[in-house]
């Protein structure tokens, strides 16, 4: 059975993640270890103990690809391979950590500067982020347009499509869901999250990180990562260009499980905290499997599939 990962997004962290497998697996362990050594301070602190700054884009970032990356590599260890590999924004960098593109000890450095970057780039306030529920995504991209008179306001995540998440300059934001309700919009969520990731607002941090990227070798790929940004496989002499534009363009994700299923994919495993993932999975396409690897429970009952 053909087998994807997919790797969690910003907003999945919660105070005590990993810390079960920490204390079990020595390879959880010393993942940790790794990012405290590269980042200057105590990964499993931030992690396991209630704090202010696992919720700041800039720890956020490491944390969950170090999560993330730490029960990837239990997986690995049990010689459990994926055909495929993608993540949710943020994720797609642990992904590139599985296709052995990126080493970890690169990959956390940069998404702590790609998160400082994106917390510079829209300071609190600036913009918002909302999800619009069961609307068309021609009519969310058109009121968008349409809203856009009073500032930037455009899609920024396709997750499932029955979400669809815009972001932008508040005032705009606030148009587009005004319009979107005189259309017949039933439900939109107001999301807490620190600024408008994947908008034109992010423009400063696409640019910082471009500057960062040229300064990093990435390996060949190993299995094809599905790109946030195009929902195709990334080529290894686009990897640079698609991070830069991933971090300021929407994110694709239910095309790019539609374009795993074209892969041959049947299941899922859901690598890092939370199960946000999985759950737009039963929306997407409920003929593939999902799997989740979170706390030692989900791991046993991954491997149980694999044995």
């Amino acid at each position: 059975m053909k087998t994807a990962f997919l790797f969690s997004g910003q907003g999945a962290q919660y105070p005590k993640m990993g810390e079960e497998l920490y204390h079990q697996e020595a390879i959880v362990r010393e993942t940790f270890e790794q990012a405290s050594t590269i980042l200057g301070y105590d990964m499993a602190e931030l992690c396991f103990t209630e704090n202010e700054r696992l919720n700041q884009t800039e720890y956020t970032q490491p944390a969950i690809l170090t999560v993330s990356t730490a029960f990837w590599r239990l997986l690995d260890a049990q010689e459990i391979k994926a055909d495929a590999v993608a993540g949710l924004s943020l994720g797609e960098y642990t992904a590139l950590v599985a296709s052995g593109a990126l080493d970890f000890q690169t990959a956390v450095a940069l998404v702590q500067k790609r998160g400082r970057y994106m917390a510079s780039a829209a300071p609190a306030g600036v913009g918002k982020m909302v999800a619009v529920m069961n609307t068309p995504a021609e009519t969310i991209e058109e009121i968008c347009k349409e809203a856009s008179q009073a500032g930037i306001v455009t899609p920024a995540n396709y997750n499932t499509p029955q979400q669809i998440v815009i972001g932008g300059e508040a005032p705009a934001v606030d148009k587009a869901v005004e319009l979107l309700q005189a259309a017949g919009t039933k439900r939109v969520i107001p999301l807490n999250v620190s600024g408008p990731f994947h908008t034109a607002l992010l423009e400063p941090a696409s640019q910082q990180l471009a500057q960062e990227l040229a300064q990093i070798t990435f390996d060949e790929l190993q299995v094809p990562v599905i790109s946030n940004t195009t929902a195709q496989p990334m080529q290894q002499d686009q990897i640079k260009e698609l991070l830069t534009l991933q971090v300021k363009s929407p994110v694709r994700f239910y095309e790019s499980i539609a374009t795993l299923k074209q892969l041959g994919i049947q299941q899922v495993i859901e690598i890092g905290p939370g199960k946000v993932l999985s759950g737009f999975m039963k929306k997407i396409d409920k003929e593939i499997q999902t799997a989740r690897v979170e706390d030692s429970q989900t791991l046993a009952d991954t491997l149980a599939r694999f044995n």
